[in-house]
């Protein structure tokens, strides 16, 4: 039998960090060998989050001691600039690591620096790393020692943006994105707008226009498929619910005939895909992508007009974060790629 690959993770005690820890638990492939948490050092997991008791029991230990640990592959759930530099002290033992921050998707130092308020700390490991998008990278992913996995905003945007800039059917200027998010995107540390009582009952636009820091991951994908610069227009809103995100998209067709062949672009795009679903007519909504790892997309076209409303759907958490990481998992060490995903 083959050996399975020794997974840690970093930051286990945040959301994205305990999805991983569901999903690598039954993973058939991969066997758990260290947690860290600051927070929560010398308890055990299921302490912490007792619907992991019999799921995942292990000791949470400190990040300075995670980092002399052994592993195949390393989750890094942990905050962006710290992410970094931590991940350099794997990378020089040769271990893979998968990184959730965004200290290694944005290609230009200069842009991160600008967006991050912070130098990047090593420039030519910034250069290896992959964008951890499989339905665009999945050849590179394979080979990747270093994979940046991309933001929950960013995915439900460049899905169903980018088969569209490759076929040509979209104008590339002007496109508006208006997306809602669950609670859980805010991440578990204490903040006001995430308190019940604030988010509860409430529906609130953060960052609008071109203040999202994820902007810089998405306007870099987008421009690289179109071949010239590309930047939308992004309002995203905190929508009180657990999780989930809905994007809203507009955009422009090149030709209105195109509109008959916008099934046809999706299918042909994601045919080796198996966690996306195409919906058409039949807009997709929260209740259908939540705890799955799945992306629906739909759109609707306005009659007399070259005018596209694209609508997907992902769970922030797993399609948009540790799901996805998974994913990225399996394509690196050759397993199925839905392996533990469904």
């Amino acid at each position: 039998m083959k050996q399975k690959v020794k997974v840690g993770i970093l930051g286990a005690t945040g959301y994205t960090g305990v999805e991983l820890c569901k999903i690598i638990s039954r993973h058939p492939n991969a066997n758990l060998v260290f947690l860290t948490s600051e927070t929560y050092a010398d308890k055990r997991m299921h302490e912490v989050f007792p619907e992991l008791r019999g799921v995942c029991e292990h000791k949470l230990i400190p990040l300075e001691e995670g980092i002399e640990r052994r592993a195949d592959v390393v989750f890094s759930c942990l905050p962006h600039a710290k992410s970094a530099d931590t991940c350099l002290k794997f990378l020089e033992r040769r271990i893979r690591i998968i990184d959730l921050s965004a200290d290694f998707r944005i290609e230009s130092p200069d842009e991160y620096k600008k967006w991050y308020g912070n130098n990047h700390p090593n420039i030519e490991i910034l250069k290896t790393a992959i964008f951890g998008l499989p339905e665009l990278y999945r050849p590179r992913l394979r080979k990747s020692k270093l994979v940046a996995n991309p933001g929950c905003f960013t995915v439900s945007i460049l899905l169903p943006l980018i088969p569209l800039i490759h076929a040509k059917a979209i104008e590339l200027k002007d496109i508006i994105v208006d997306s809602k998010t669950g609670v859980s995107g805010a991440g578990r540390s204490t903040k006001v707008t995430s308190l019940f009582v604030e988010a509860n009952e409430n529906f609130t636009p953060y960052s609008i226009g071109r203040e999202h820091r994820h902007l810089a991951e998405i306007d870099q994908e987008l421009s690289k498929a179109a071949e010239s610069e590309v930047k939308i227009i992004f309002s995203p809103h905190l929508l009180p619910v657990n999780r989930g995100i809905l994007s809203t998209i507009y955009v422009n067709l090149t030709k209105s005939s195109l509109v008959n062949k916008i099934a046809d672009i999706y299918q042909s795009a994601f045919k080796k895909s198996c966690f996306i679903r195409i919906t058409g007519n039949d807009i997709p909504q929260l209740r259908s992508v939540v705890n799955t790892n799945n992306c629906d997309i739909g759109w609707t076209h306005i009659a007399g007009t070259n005018r596209l409303i694209i609508v997907s759907a992902i769970d922030n958490l797993l399609r948009g974060a540790s799901g996805q990481a998974v994913q990225n998992m399996n394509l690196m060490f050759g397993f199925e790629e839905k392996t533990a995903l469904i």
